[in-house]
C-alpha cells in the first residue's frame, strides 16, 4: 500500500514537474519570438493603459503571439501596472521580451525642438508650432495671455525663454516646453546676476537680460561678448545714446526687410536706441549663458565705439576720430546709409 501511494506521490510530482517545465518553455518561446513586423513601428500607449490590453491587440494584429503566456509571464515578474503612456518605438527583430522590457522602463520615444540663441518670440513660436507631435495650445492665445498662463502677468514674452534643446514625447503641449524655458531662463538669471561684477548701471536683473539681449544680437564671434558689453556699459554710464541696429530692427517689426534707412533711425520708437536713451523696454530676443555672463561681467577698458570688419569681427575704439577712420577703412564700400552699431553719438 506504501509503494502504491510512493508511486502515485512520485507520479504526481512527475506531471507537475512536467507541467512546470512546458509552462515555462511556451513562456520562454513567447518571449523570445521576434515582432512580426517588415519596418519600423510607432505603438502609442494611452494613459491608463495595461498590458493584457495590449497583448491581446497586438496578437489580433498578428504582431506577436501567444499573449496569454506573456499575460502571466508579466504578473509573475512582478511588474506594476498600468504602463508608462506615451510611444514606443517597435523594430524588426525586436522580440516581444525587449519589448516587455521597454514596457517596464517606460522607454517612449521622445523629441527634440531646438530654441535658439538670437531668436525672438514669434521665431520661438514658429518653431513649436512645426512640432506636430506636441499638443498645441498657444496658437490662439496673445503673448499676453499666454505669459498670464505661466504666472506672469506683467510680463512681455521677448527673451523670457532659454535657448536650449528641449526633449519631449507624444502628449505633452507647447505651453510645457515654454514652462521649462521660461524657469530655466530664471534659474539662470538668478545664478548670474548673484554673481555679477560691481558698479554696473542696471537697477535689476531684468536690465541686465535686456543688456544681454542686444549683446547676443551685436556679437558675431563668442570672444567679442565681453568686449561689446563694456562699450555699450559705457555709454550708459556716461548717458551716451547706445545707437545699436539691432534694437532699430526689432522695433521695426514687419516693416523691416533686410536694411535700415535714415529715415528709420530718426523715426521715434520705444526701441530705437538712436533716439532714446537708456536700455529699451525688453529684450529682443532669447540670450543664453554666454551672453548674461558678458553682460554682468564687461572687459574693462576705454572703447566707446566698435565698428564691423566684415568678418563677424569687429575694430573697438576709444575716440570718435579713431572710429571715424575705422568707418572709412572697413565701411567705406558700404551704402551710404550704413551704420556701424553703436554709431557715434551727435556732436
Amino acid at each position: 500500500m506504501l509503494r502504491k501511494l510512493a508511486i502515485l506521490f512520485l507520479s504526481g510530482c512527475l506531471l507537475l514537474a512536467t507541467a512546470v517545465a512546458g509552462l515555462f518553455w511556451m513562456q520562454r518561446e513567447a518571449l523570445e519570438q521576434p515582432l512580426q513586423i517588415d519596418a519600423e513601428q510607432i505603438l502609442n500607449v494611452p494613459a491608463g493603459s495595461t498590458p493584457n490590453g495590449l497583448l491581446l491587440q497586438l496578437e489580433r494584429q498578428g504582431t506577436l503571439r501567444g499573449a496569454v503566456w506573456l499575460r502571466l509571464a508579466w504578473r509573475l515578474q512582478g511588474y506594476e501596472q498600468p504602463l508608462h503612456s506615451g510611444e514606443y518605438q517597435l523594430l524588426p527583430a525586436m522580440t516581444v521580451a525587449q519589448l516587455l522590457e521597454k514596457w517596464r522602463t517606460g522607454d517612449i520615444l521622445q523629441y527634440r525642438v531646438t530654441l535658439v540663441e538670437g531668436w525672438n518670440f514669434k521665431q520661438v513660436r514658429s518653431a513649436l508650432a512645426q512640432q506636430d507631435k506636441l499638443q498645441q495650445t498657444i496658437a490662439e492665445l496673445s503673448d499676453s495671455e499666454l505669459m498670464r498662463t505661466l504666472g506672469q502677468a506683467n510680463l512681455h514674452p521677448e527673451g523670457r525663454f532659454f535657448p536650449d534643446t528641449y526633449n519631449f514625447v507624444r502628449g505633452q503641449t507647447d505651453l510645457d516646453i515654454l514652462r521649462q524655458a521660461n524657469q530655466r531662463l530664471q534659474k539662470v538669471l538668478a545664478a548670474e546676476w548673484a554673481q555679477r561684477a560691481d558698479h554696473l548701471p542696471y537697477k535689476n536683473a531684468d536690465d541686465a537680460l535686456i543688456m544681454a539681449s542686444i549683446i547676443e544680437k551685436e556679437t558675431g564671434v563668442a570672444h567679442e561678448r565681453d568686449e561689446i558689453a563694456g562699450v555699450f556699459i559705457r555709454r550708459l554710464a556716461i548717458g551716451m545714446l547706445l545707437q545699436t541696429d539691432p534694437t532699430v530692427i526689432y522695433g521695426m517689426g514687419e516693416r523691416y526687410t533686410g536694411k535700415i534707412t535714415r529715415a528709420d533711425l530718426r523715426r521715434p520708437s520705444a526701441y530705437n536706441t538712436y533716439v532714446i536713451a537708456g536700455l529699451p523696454p525688453t529684450p529682443i530676443a532669447m540670450v543664453g549663458r554666454e551672453a548674461i555672463y558678458a553682460a554682468l561681467h564687461p572687459k574693462e577698458g576705454k572703447s566707446l565705439y566698435f565698428v564691423a570688419r566684415g568678418d563677424g569681427s569687429h575694430v573697438f575704439s576709444n575716440t570718435l576720430a579713431e572710429h571715424n577712420k575705422a568707418v572709412r577703412d572697413y565701411q567705406i564700400k558700404r551704402r551710404a546709409d550704413y551704420r556701424s552699431s553703436p554709431a557715434p553719438a551727435a556732436q
